[in-house]
């Protein structure tokens, strides 16, 4: 699956707001919407008022970069969300929030959702004590996420543990810091997504 390779600043510049997809650096001076709030490229300071279905792609597109999902699966994800009960955008979030990347994210095991997605390709995690390197992999209640036992003595893995040991959970998740593993008590509800997304708008967008 193709990916967007620019650089993330970039994007958070784009949609005018804060992404957070760099870990530590967008809470320090170095983030770039601190410095430079406005859009990248030469007619960046003269932005024009978006229509009404730009807003909506602007909505999806700020979405996609959140959790770091090509075109194509998002799509596949809002058609899953479609065919499930309740309401479409709130099921689409659950899903987004089900990835292992995210989960991993979301438990402190990673400093961003990209360096979480990094560390599951590269076979760091277990789900259920089963090696599981497929960052699109979606848990399930019960199911068990933590380190594998090679990887517990990982610089990396050591780092993000005491950068992230105060770190909130959310209540979906429970964690042990002991072991280096979390569990999904429930699947992620609406309340639960702290992001500032309008799903409402991703909906309208599918929806022409």
């Amino acid at each position: 699956m193709s990916r967007y390779k620019d650089e993330q600043c970039r994007i958070c510049r784009r949609e005018g707001q804060k992404l957070f997809l760099k870990g530590s650096r967008c809470y320090s001076d170095k983030c770039s919407v601190t410095r430079r709030n406005y859009a990248p490229g030469e007619h960046g300071q003269g932005r024009k008022k978006l229509s009404e279905y730009g807003t909506q792609l602007r909505e999806k597109q700020k979405t996609k970069a959140f959790y770091g999902v090509g075109e194509k699966q998002f799509r596949k994800y809002f058609e899953m969300a479609e065919n499930k009960k309740g309401i479409t955008g709130e099921v689409l979030l659950q899903i987004l929030e089900s990835r292992l990347d995210n989960v991993v994210y979301r438990a402190g095991f990673g400093v961003s959702r990209a360096q979480a997605r990094q560390l599951v390709n590269h076979g760091h995690f277990d789900v259920n004590g089963i090696k599981t390197d497929i960052a699109s992999y979606l848990v399930k209640p019960g199911d068990v996420i933590s380190v594998r036992e090679n990887k517990k003595d990982s610089k990396i893995i050591k780092e993000n543990a005491e950068i992230n040991s105060n770190k909130p959970v959310p209540e979906w998740l429970e964690k042990n810091n002991e072991k280096l593993e979390a569990k999904v008590v429930r699947l992620a509800s609406r309340e639960d997504v702290d992001l500032p997304v309008e799903e409402h708008l991703i909906v309208e967008l599918y929806s022409k």
